[in-house]
């Protein structure tokens, strides 16, 4: 036994060498360089002084640039009229909120909603249920997943198209194409019929539960197809499977309303109509007055691919017999201007953002210029539009309501104004305000209503996609 010992110890201390060879070679941290580094570290003066204040606050604390603090312009030569602020809370549903304000916003301006008044003059009050369509959304989300599992279910478990399922069965993230899908299908109602519970302002723990049924369904569906089920009874399965999602999110979400009774009011409460009753379809009819599906085109800004080109973004939906993501790419030039117009004629636009850079939250201004890491650093960040969304430093990430714009003398734009959906306490009384540089550089989607778009446009969206995979770093949800 003490040879043994002993011929383990000198084997030991033999290859113990050879080890720390092993993970300096090929591109590995030797101690030299570990030397070398602390080195220029020490020979740096102020370097104690700067580790003292950032071990102590944070770093945004830290870096905000004094000479960019003075009062925030709010004055906006084109402006649309002012709605409620919404709150989606703890929850990924900005884009459902930033939809909602559209359409809501919409319903105001016409005059020929309702006989007997009209809203554009009265004031509508209306906030539409977003409980209600979230439920949808879940629950199509989830059938999209497991016939997505049952299409695939010939692939290897690591294809990278079985596990883009597995990875994420449901979220509640999105775009405005789900608001249009889903909407179109399933209808909408007022908050005042249903109203948010517990799981749709918090959305982490349902989703977690969710999931993972989910992914042991889909395990059970790859096991019938690939042992040789009938597809009907694989599809009946799948239907038994839908029906334990729809009871889970009853039970978290409640069932949605299947009819209710609702007085449209003006905003000190007064009623404009007397009380009706109503489907989720009919009052869909009444508050939209059509498909929204056709009405509108998303068009982004993606320096990395040609412009003037459409794209489709393949399993980007939100119904399995929906629509995917289709959006013509453009550069910034050709969107300001359909926002500017879009605006100018009262009309509010669903838009997205990589809304963190750059973001003072207490004055709810958004500026290239808020914070400056670089001196605080001593270093340099240079990658420009193209390579951020490219390296996955920048991409979409929150939807929010485009309201209005400020224009120079030669009719450029200034600064923008978004309505978002973090409550009416936050920034500028529930509104953010972005430089033009900033838009510029961190907006990326934007929905407009056709009648805004210049014919060429409309020509260039119509041609044939070209599928793109949403793996790609621009294609996250909004959330």
């Amino acid at each position: 036994m003490k040879t043994n010992l002993k011929t383990m110890a000198v084997a030991l201390l033999m290859t113990a060498p050879i080890a720390i060879n092993a993970q300096t070679q090929g591109g590995g941290i030797s101690p030299q360089m570990v030397e070398k580094m602390q080195q220029a570290q020490m020979q740096k003066p102020a370097q104690k002084a700067l580790f003292n204040a950032l071990a102590a606050n944070k770093i945004d604390d830290l870096a905000k640039n004094f000479q960019n603090q003075g009062p925030v312009d709010t004055h906006f030569s084109i402006e649309t009229p002012s709605q409620s602020i919404t709150d989606q809370k703890s929850s990924g549903r900005c884009w459902m909120f930033s939809g909602f304000n559209v359409l809501r916003a919409n319903f105001a301006k016409r005059t020929d909603t309702l006989a007997g008044f009209k809203p554009k003059d009265s004031g509508v009050q209306l906030e539409l249920s977003q409980d209600f369509l979230f439920f949808y959304d879940q629950l199509e989300k989830a059938n999209l997943f497991l016939q997505g599992i049952i299409d695939t279910a010939k692939k290897p478990i690591d294809d990278q198209r079985v596990q883009f399922f597995f990875k994420a069965p449901i979220s509640d993230g999105g775009t405005f194409c789900g608001v249009a899908d889903l909407a179109d299908k399933y209808g909408l109602v007022p908050k005042e019929a249903m109203g948010e519970t517990f799981s749709a302002d918090n959305t982490s723990k349902m989703a977690q539960i969710v999931k993972s049924k989910l992914r042991e369904q889909g395990l059970e569906l790859r096991e019938m197809v690939n042992g040789g089920k009938k597809a009907a009874d694989v599809q009946k399965r799948k239907n038994d499977m839908l029906a334990d999602i729809y009871n889970m999110l009853a039970l978290t979400l409640g069932e949605p309303v299947k009819q209710f009774t609702y007085t449209f009011r003006d905003q000190s409460g007064k009623p404009l109509a007397p009380p009706q009753t109503f489907t989720p379809r009919q009052f869909y009819e009444t508050v939209v007055g059509g498909p929204i599906n056709g009405s509108f085109i998303m068009v982004m800004n993606d320096p990395r691919r040609p412009y003037h080109k459409t794209y489709e973004v393949e399993y980007d939906r939100h119904v399995y017999d929906g629509h995917n993501w289709v959006y013509l790419n453009l550069p910034m030039e050709d969107i300001e201007q359909m926002a500017i117009a879009s605006l100018r004629d009262g009309t509010k636009l669903y838009s997205s953002y990589d809304v963190a850079k750059q973001l003072d939250r207490a004055r709810g201004y958004c500026d290239l210029n808020n914070y400056d890491y670089e001196s605080l650093f001593a270093t340099s960040f240079n990658m420009d539009k193209a390579q951020r969304i490219s390296t996955f430093d920048s991409g979409s990430t929150h939807a929010m309501t485009l309201t209005a714009v400020d224009l120079d003398a030669d009719g450029k734009p200034t600064k923008w104004k978004v309505e978002n959906s973090w409550g009416a306490s936050w920034g500028q009384k529930g509104c953010l305000i972005m430089t033009a540089p900033w838009f510029r550089e961190y907006m990326f989607r934007l929905v407009v209503d056709k009648k805004y778009v210049p014919q060429q446009l409309l020509d260039e969206a119509r041609q044939k996609p070209v599928m793109v995979m949403p793996e790609d770093p621009l294609f996250t949800m909004d959330e």
